[in-house]
Protein backbone atom coordinates (compact mmCIF):
# COMPACT_ATOMS: atom_id res chain seq x y z
CA UNK A 1 0.00 0.00 0.00
CA UNK A 2 0.67 3.22 -0.82
CA UNK A 3 0.54 6.75 0.88
CA UNK A 4 -1.98 7.69 -1.57
CA UNK A 5 -4.43 5.57 -0.41
CA UNK A 6 -6.14 6.60 2.65
CA UNK A 7 -6.71 3.10 4.12
CA UNK A 8 -2.65 3.00 4.87
CA UNK A 9 -2.48 6.41 5.98
CA UNK A 10 -4.40 5.13 9.21
CA UNK A 11 -2.69 2.41 9.82
CA UNK A 12 0.95 4.36 9.87
CA UNK A 13 2.55 5.14 12.74
CA UNK A 14 3.03 9.12 14.10
CA UNK A 15 6.82 8.01 12.93
CA UNK A 16 5.69 7.21 9.24
CA UNK A 17 3.36 9.58 9.26
CA UNK A 18 6.39 12.25 10.16
CA UNK A 19 8.32 11.15 7.16
CA UNK A 20 6.09 11.03 4.19
CA UNK A 21 5.37 14.61 5.10
CA UNK A 22 9.50 15.36 5.16
CA UNK A 23 9.28 13.28 1.96
CA UNK A 24 6.40 15.09 0.39
CA UNK A 25 7.78 18.45 1.41
CA UNK A 26 11.16 17.70 0.13
CA UNK A 27 9.76 16.91 -3.30
CA UNK A 28 7.23 20.14 -3.29
CA UNK A 29 10.07 22.36 -2.66
CA UNK A 30 12.55 20.68 -5.58
CA UNK A 31 9.26 20.43 -7.91
CA UNK A 32 9.29 23.97 -7.54
CA UNK A 33 12.72 24.91 -8.10
CA UNK A 34 13.93 22.59 -10.49
CA UNK A 35 10.21 21.31 -12.08
CA UNK A 36 8.79 18.04 -11.67
CA UNK A 37 9.95 16.83 -14.94
CA UNK A 38 13.39 17.23 -13.87
CA UNK A 39 13.50 16.18 -9.95
CA UNK A 40 14.38 12.43 -10.16
CA UNK A 41 13.10 10.02 -7.02
CA UNK A 42 16.83 9.93 -6.55
CA UNK A 43 16.79 14.00 -5.99
CA UNK A 44 13.82 14.07 -3.77
CA UNK A 45 15.68 10.53 -1.92
CA UNK A 46 18.75 12.54 -1.36
CA UNK A 47 17.84 16.20 -0.23
CA UNK A 48 15.64 14.19 2.32
CA UNK A 49 18.02 11.85 3.67
CA UNK A 50 16.11 8.61 3.00
CA UNK A 51 17.15 5.80 0.23
CA UNK A 52 15.33 4.87 -2.77
CA UNK A 53 13.85 2.06 -0.85
CA UNK A 54 12.31 4.13 1.67
CA UNK A 55 10.40 6.57 -0.83
CA UNK A 56 9.21 2.84 -2.26
CA UNK A 57 7.84 2.03 0.62
CA UNK A 58 5.35 4.73 0.59
CA UNK A 59 5.11 6.41 -3.03
CA UNK A 60 5.05 3.98 -5.89
CA UNK A 61 6.11 6.58 -7.96
CA UNK A 62 6.95 9.88 -8.44
CA UNK A 63 3.02 11.12 -9.57
CA UNK A 64 2.02 9.44 -6.57
CA UNK A 65 4.08 12.11 -4.36
CA UNK A 66 2.61 14.90 -6.72
CA UNK A 67 -0.77 13.63 -5.93
CA UNK A 68 0.16 13.15 -2.33
CA UNK A 69 1.37 17.08 -2.23
CA UNK A 70 -1.52 18.58 -4.42
CA UNK A 71 -4.52 16.73 -2.32
CA UNK A 72 -3.11 17.79 1.08
CA UNK A 73 -2.73 21.06 -0.39
CA UNK A 74 -6.54 21.11 -1.64
CA UNK A 75 -7.32 19.93 1.63
CA UNK A 76 -5.76 22.53 3.61
CA UNK A 77 -7.71 25.49 1.58
CA UNK A 78 -10.63 22.84 2.27
CA UNK A 79 -10.93 21.91 5.76
CA UNK A 80 -12.88 23.83 8.62
CA UNK A 81 -13.94 26.04 5.97
CA UNK A 82 -17.54 26.01 5.59
CA UNK A 83 -17.70 25.59 9.32
CA UNK A 84 -15.93 28.65 9.76
CA UNK A 85 -17.96 30.21 6.96
CA UNK A 86 -21.36 29.15 8.93
CA UNK A 87 -20.15 31.32 12.07
CA UNK A 88 -20.00 34.70 10.20
CA UNK A 89 -23.14 36.30 9.86
CA UNK A 90 -22.79 38.68 6.51
CA UNK A 91 -21.82 37.99 3.13
CA UNK A 92 -19.41 40.52 2.47
CA UNK A 93 -17.16 39.52 6.34
CA UNK A 94 -17.16 35.59 4.44
CA UNK A 95 -15.32 37.34 1.49
CA UNK A 96 -12.96 39.12 3.49
CA UNK A 97 -12.29 35.75 5.76
CA UNK A 98 -11.68 33.11 2.82
CA UNK A 99 -9.89 35.65 0.52
CA UNK A 100 -7.31 36.29 3.77
CA UNK A 101 -7.60 32.89 4.61
CA UNK A 102 -6.66 31.99 0.35
CA UNK A 103 -3.65 34.18 1.37
CA UNK A 104 -2.58 33.29 4.37
CA UNK A 105 -2.75 29.14 3.03
CA UNK A 106 -0.72 29.40 0.20
CA UNK A 107 1.66 32.00 1.45
CA UNK A 108 3.06 29.16 4.42
CA UNK A 109 2.40 26.76 1.61
CA UNK A 110 4.05 28.46 -1.33
CA UNK A 111 5.77 25.63 -2.97
CA UNK A 112 2.07 23.56 -3.23
CA UNK A 113 0.50 25.84 -4.45
CA UNK A 114 2.72 26.92 -7.41
CA UNK A 115 3.22 23.30 -8.41
CA UNK A 116 -0.38 23.16 -8.55
CA UNK A 117 -1.20 25.83 -10.73
CA UNK A 118 1.94 24.44 -12.64
CA UNK A 119 2.23 20.80 -12.66
CA UNK A 120 -1.28 19.09 -11.90
CA UNK A 121 -1.86 18.40 -15.38
CA UNK A 122 1.28 16.01 -15.18
CA UNK A 123 -1.38 13.90 -12.94
CA UNK A 124 -3.17 10.58 -14.36
CA UNK A 125 -6.56 11.32 -15.05
CA UNK A 126 -8.00 9.68 -12.40
CA UNK A 127 -5.66 11.14 -9.50
CA UNK A 128 -6.37 14.22 -11.42
CA UNK A 129 -10.16 13.98 -11.50
CA UNK A 130 -10.00 13.87 -7.67
CA UNK A 131 -7.97 17.18 -7.13
CA UNK A 132 -10.12 19.05 -9.60
CA UNK A 133 -13.34 17.73 -7.39
CA UNK A 134 -11.71 19.45 -4.66
CA UNK A 135 -10.77 22.61 -6.63
CA UNK A 136 -14.33 22.95 -8.18
CA UNK A 137 -15.90 22.72 -4.41
CA UNK A 138 -13.57 25.49 -3.48
CA UNK A 139 -14.39 27.82 -6.22
CA UNK A 140 -18.34 27.26 -5.51
CA UNK A 141 -17.80 28.12 -1.84
CA UNK A 142 -16.58 31.27 -3.37
CA UNK A 143 -19.51 32.01 -6.20
CA UNK A 144 -21.94 30.90 -3.13
CA UNK A 145 -20.47 33.97 -1.20
CA UNK A 146 -20.51 36.35 -4.12
CA UNK A 147 -23.62 35.56 -5.44
CA UNK A 148 -25.02 36.34 -2.11
CA UNK A 149 -23.55 39.24 -1.81
CA UNK A 150 -24.32 40.60 -5.18
CA UNK A 151 -27.92 40.26 -3.49
CA UNK A 152 -28.72 37.48 -6.99
CA UNK A 153 -28.36 40.26 -8.71
CA UNK A 154 -26.01 38.49 -11.57
CA UNK A 155 -26.27 35.52 -13.29
CA UNK A 156 -24.34 32.60 -13.05
CA UNK A 157 -21.84 33.00 -15.49
CA UNK A 158 -21.01 36.40 -14.01
CA UNK A 159 -20.81 35.11 -10.73
CA UNK A 160 -18.28 32.02 -12.12
CA UNK A 161 -16.17 34.79 -13.97
CA UNK A 162 -15.49 36.85 -11.30
CA UNK A 163 -14.72 33.93 -8.85
CA UNK A 164 -11.76 33.13 -11.38
CA UNK A 165 -10.95 36.13 -11.57
CA UNK A 166 -10.56 36.64 -7.83
CA UNK A 167 -8.25 33.30 -7.94
CA UNK A 168 -6.12 34.58 -10.70
CA UNK A 169 -5.58 37.93 -8.88
CA UNK A 170 -4.34 36.02 -5.76
CA UNK A 171 -2.70 33.38 -7.04
CA UNK A 172 -0.28 35.59 -8.97
CA UNK A 173 1.01 36.56 -6.04
CA UNK A 174 2.66 34.11 -4.62
CA UNK A 175 5.14 34.25 -7.74
CA UNK A 176 6.63 37.27 -6.63
CA UNK A 177 5.88 38.08 -2.72
CA UNK A 178 8.38 37.14 -0.56
CA UNK A 179 7.55 37.13 3.53
CA UNK A 180 10.94 38.59 4.23
CA UNK A 181 10.07 41.54 2.02
CA UNK A 182 9.30 45.09 2.76
CA UNK A 183 5.60 44.52 2.27
CA UNK A 184 3.78 42.42 5.45
CA UNK A 185 1.27 39.93 4.28
CA UNK A 186 -1.31 41.86 6.61
CA UNK A 187 -0.84 44.39 4.45
CA UNK A 188 -0.45 42.77 0.92
CA UNK A 189 -4.07 40.93 2.26
CA UNK A 190 -5.76 44.16 2.24
CA UNK A 191 -4.41 45.62 -0.57
CA UNK A 192 -5.61 43.06 -2.42
CA UNK A 193 -9.27 42.86 -0.66
CA UNK A 194 -9.60 46.46 -1.31
CA UNK A 195 -8.94 46.36 -4.62
CA UNK A 196 -11.36 43.32 -5.56
CA UNK A 197 -14.38 45.19 -2.74
CA UNK A 198 -14.27 48.04 -4.86
CA UNK A 199 -14.14 46.65 -8.17
CA UNK A 200 -16.54 44.26 -7.34
CA UNK A 201 -18.77 46.97 -5.94
CA UNK A 202 -18.45 48.85 -9.08
CA UNK A 203 -19.11 45.78 -11.30
CA UNK A 204 -22.14 44.73 -9.63
CA UNK A 205 -23.78 48.39 -9.84
CA UNK A 206 -23.44 48.48 -13.34
CA UNK A 207 -24.22 45.05 -14.79
CA UNK A 208 -26.79 43.78 -11.77
CA UNK A 209 -30.35 43.32 -12.54
CA UNK A 210 -32.61 45.58 -10.55
CA UNK A 211 -33.18 43.38 -7.23
CA UNK A 212 -36.55 42.47 -6.21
Amino acid sequence: MTATESTSLKALSPKELLRIESVAKTAALLFDKAGYHETSLKDISNAASLSKGAIYYYFSNKHEILHYILDNYMDLLLNGLEEELAQIPDSLSKLRHLLSRHMSTFSSHASSARILLKYAHNLPASELAGVVRKQKQYAQILAEILADNAGHRLDKKQIKACSYIVFGMYNSIIYWHRPDGPLPLSELTEICCELFLNGWKSFIAKNGKPSG
